[in-house]
């Protein structure tokens, strides 16, 4: 708020004012206060002009219409005042009049020819407490209105900022539970490839054990009772031939070294799928991906896809061999 407007809304006319603070160089409200409180009796030079033309017209008029009045009676007649007929307040000029009007919303004003007594060092002294009892109001009005506004300002900003931490959280757990569903996803998946091929394996072997018990029904025929010597007969020879029997191994002693450096060993029917040790492999690493393969050193062989469904035996890893994990080309 501006000097001006506050000597204003204290009760001092809008020219006072301005002179007020024009006479002591805007040096602040109160050196004005003080100076308008000195001279509150003191119209301003435009004030008295007005003042002294009315006063002439006012004295011009009697000597017109009354020719034969004396001075006593022409003096008495002179308005030394402007007087509000509502609350029965004296005035000095028109300025105070208008701004009365504006500030009370008084409408009925007459002019008097009582004579506005200037105030006393006592009264000065009385108003200027009450002016500064209003300034320090007002003042301290301002204060709180500001302290109000910067706790609503701080207010506005935590909660700004609970909101903020609040969406960031809820996006967090959003991206937290997608991550979640991702994994569950993946490991079912993996858990059902394995399952798959735990079948598969399963199948295969039921398939090759129905193989081998009818090959061997096969290879048994009965003997003929006549070709058989009867218990009186010798053979002939000394020293009998013996067929030459080759062994068969039923399973395969496999060592397995991983990529790591560790080694793994694992006895595996003769029979399995070389499947089976990859699947092996695989739930040895704990790791989803599938994407490595096997060889042999000595001779050196990269396993391919189609050799994966052929058994051990006939890959030549029986009774024993070593498998190399690599990784996938």
């Amino acid at each position: 708020m501006s000097d001006i407007q506050t000597l204003i809304d204290m009760g001092f006319p809008k020219e006072k004012a301005e002179r007020a603070l024009e006479v002591t160089n805007n040096k602040g409200v109160e050196q004005a206060m003080e100076w308008l409180l000195a001279h509150a009796d003191e119209p301003l030079p435009p004030a008295s002009d007005a003042a002294g033309d009315s006063t002439s017209s006012v004295t011009e008029t009697p000597d017109d219409t009354s020719a034969g009045g004396s001075t006593d009676e022409q003096s008495a007649a002179v308005a030394k005042s402007l007087k509000c007929d509502e609350c029965g307040k004296l005035f000095k000029s028109k300025e105070e009049v208008e701004f009365h009007a504006a500030k009370t919303e008084h409408s009925s004003f007459s002019e008097s020819t009582e004579e506005k007594k200037p105030l006393t060092e006592e009264e000065k002294k009385v108003q200027l407490a009450l002016l500064e009892e209003k300034m320090r109001r007002k003042r301290q009005e301002r204060e709180e209105n500001e302290k109000k506004e910067a706790m609503e300002r701080e207010r506005l900003r935590i909660k700004s900022g609970k909101d903020m931490l609040e969406a960031r959280r809820k996006m967090e757990e959003q991206e937290m539970k997608k991550l979640m569903d991702q994994r569950k996803r993946e490991k079912l998946e993996s858990q059902q490839a394995r399952d798959r091929v735990r079948v598969q394996i399963e199948a295969d072997r039921a398939a090759r054990k129905a193989k081998e018990s009818s090959g061997e029904t096969t290879a048994v025929s009965p003997t003929s009772t006549t070709n058989s010597p009867s218990p009186a007969q010798k053979p002939t020879s000394t020293t009998p031939t013996k067929p030459t029997e080759t062994k068969t191994y039923t399973t395969a002693k496999i060592a397995i070294r991983m990529m790591d450096g560790t080694q793994l060993v694992e006895t595996f029917p003769a029979g399995q799928q070389l499947s089976a040790v990859r699947l092996f492999v695989q739930q040895k690493m704990d790791s989803i991906d599938a994407s490595f393969g096997l060889m042999t050193n000595f001779p050196k062989k990269v396993f391919s896809a189609e050799e994966y469904d052929m058994p051990l035996d006939k890959l030549g890893l029986v009774p024993n061999a070593v498998l190399i994990v690599t990784k996938a080309p």
